[in-house]
């Protein structure tokens, strides 16, 4: 299809669930004028038809087409869009990644690029061999309070950082979550250490402008699951919570009947699929890790000790950097929440931030951080911007903008740390896949 200077942008997206309505939002309202949603891709039509009732009712859009992931190809053909974004079940990106860059579309994913050594190697190779743009999404970057973190470190206020200490913690709504859903499956998402650390390992990536050498972690299941539910007096007899009594008053329960994004997108939808996004978190069949503690060297020489905890009164983290002039801390509390609860742009919010400087033989001064508006501390908004209107803005000398080689060295660390789980053992990285 030959386009004219002055046509829409094209992009469709595959994956419709909660986080893939950011997307569709700001296609549809903020950037609609130079950009359109050509169409949406789903194993599961309830899903997207509930879509299509968002973007009409709430975005004031017209419905758009719907295919089923079994023509996708056929959708390419067809709506022949520029860019292709993934929002998929995590163990799929590659499939939609690389095919879509066979079909010769750019394509912007959603984190994890994906969740293990193998399909990160064909995804580079594909990226080689067809010379197509991957865009890869880490919200956190732009967030002010990270994006400052970055500028501190880049003035040399501290000097040469030599170690990291990196505790991030989920709490019992938000990090319970992901014992409800298809996530407490690791061959799925590659467990949080690909999922949702794939966040934290990227920042500390772009933070020290380097990559993980060599990866030794320590991970089980020590909250979740039905044996540690029994012992700790957690435990209630029930598969799925929605409707069921004995879910009565357990505050680990979620109820899909909200008359909103849960209802329409899950449990009206899963007699086509079968999907439960309502498990208990103290069942049978999980097979991801709670409690995780890694040591990191990277090929700066920086010492990184990091720890996940999926099961904290609060949530957000706190991270301390140690050079050779001196520390700098930063302290996060998030607001919590449930994904897809809203689905929106406003998910994760920012509570409240502490930067402070120590610097050797001098007072320690805290660093104001400019405030952000919307999800995840400010970053989502920003980063759209960065994706769909790239032109209207200069040279970020920060460097935000991550390509398929940063969703690699993001999910590295945790595809290692996986591994060094089961073994027992380091893990080098250069071992995992080959750049080129």
């Amino acid at each position: 299809m030959s386009k004219t200077k002055s046509a829409k942008k094209r992009y469709v997206i595959v994956g419709t669930g909660g986080r893939s309505l950011m997307f569709a939002e700001a296609l549809q309202t903020i950037y609609k004028s130079t950009h359109s949603l050509a169409a949406i891709c789903d194993v599961n039509p309830k899903r997207m038809e509930w879509h299509n009732k968002i973007y009409r009712e709430q975005y004031k859009a017209k419905v758009v087409p719907m295919y089923l992931a079994a023509d996708f190809d056929r959708m390419i053909e067809k709506e022949k869009p520029d860019e292709v974004i993934v929002t998929s079940i995590d163990r799929t990106h590659d499939t939609y990644i690389i095919r879509a860059m066979e079909l010769g579309c750019d394509v912007v994913s959603e984190k994890p690029m994906t969740i293990d050594e193998k399909k990160c190697q064909a995804i580079l190779d594909t990226v080689k061999k067809t010379g197509q743009k991957l865009r890869v999404c880490f919200n956190y970057r732009y967030s002010p309070s990270r994006s400052k973190v970055k500028e501190i470190l880049m003035s040399g206020a501290i000097g040469e950082v030599k170690s990291v200490h990196f505790e991030w913690l989920l709490d019992t709504r938000h990090g319970a979550d992901y014992f409800r859903r298809w996530h407490r499956d690791k061959r799925n998402a590659g467990g949080l250490m690909v999922h949702k650390a794939t966040h934290h390992f990227d920042l500390v990536n772009w933070w020290l402008n380097s990559q993980p050498e060599t990866v030794f972690g320590l991970g089980s299941l020590q909250f979740y699951g039905k044996i540690n539910g029994e012992r700790l007096g957690n435990f209630r007899p029930y598969v799925r919570s929605t409707g069921e009594k004995a879910a009565k008053n357990d505050p680990f329960a979620l109820d899909l009947k909200d008359g909103g994004n849960m209802q329409g997108l899950y449990l009206d939808a899963e007699k086509e699929d079968g999907y439960l996004r309502d498990q208990n978190v103290f069942g049978d069949g999980i097979s991801i890790e709670d409690t995780m503690n890694l040591s990191v060297r990277y090929l700066s020489g920086t010492q990184l000790s990091y720890s996940l905890t999926a099961y904290s009164p609060w949530e957000g983290y706190r991270i301390a950097f140690n050079g050779t002039k001196g520390r700098l801390e930063s302290d996060e509390l998030e607001s919590s929440y449930v994904s897809a609860g809203s689905g929106l742009i406003g998910d994760g919010a920012t509570a409240s931030q502490r930067l402070t400087i120590f610097p050797h033989w001098d007072k320690p001064y805290h660093v104001q951080i400019p405030e952000g508006e919307g999800g995840h501390g400010g970053g989502d908004l920003i980063m759209l911007a960065d994706i769909f209107a790239p032109g209207s803005r200069r040279k970020d000398p920060l460097d935000r903008a991550a390509d398929h080689r940063d969703g690699a060295m993001s999910i590295l660390t945790g595809v290692a740390a996986n591994r060094s789980f089961i073994t027992g053992l380091p893990v080098r990285v250069a071992d995992l896949v080959d750049f080129h």
